[in-house]
């Protein structure tokens, strides 16, 4: 085991409680905002919460992962889903990597010493 994701969820929620003691409009402006994202139930929870997993794991956030793990198997999700989920967000990031390597090739192409 790699970390003790029930241990570091429980981590997590008393480091936000903490912060939202020095700062709670901070964290009622995030409260808003991610139920907001939730108020128009065209998703279903379980869905909401696989995308979720896939832009945690693009976003290489270890706190998102422990919580919307959680949250997916709590509203039904499977290992199977979830694996799909995560298979989506691979997919993506090995594209958005290959868009982005035009994007070097374009600024290697400009360079002055690379100019004939």
């Amino acid at each position: 085991m790699m970390l003790d994701w029930n241990q570091y969820r429980q981590q997590i929620k008393a480091g936000v409680g903490e912060y939202a003691k020095i700062t709670p409009e901070t964290v009622k402006g995030y409260a808003a905002l991610s139920n907001a994202a939730n108020a128009t139930n065209h998703l279903d929870a379980k869905t909401r919460e696989l995308i979720a997993l896939a832009v945690a794991v693009t976003a290489k956030c270890d706190g998102c992962i422990t919580v919307h793990t959680d949250a997916a198997i709590r509203h039904g999700a499977t290992k199977d889903e979830i694996a799909e989920a995560l298979s989506v967000a691979i997919a993506i990031g090995a594209g958005a990597a290959l868009v982005y390597t035009t994007r070097v090739m374009d600024a290697y192409n400009q360079h002055p010493s690379t100019q004939g």
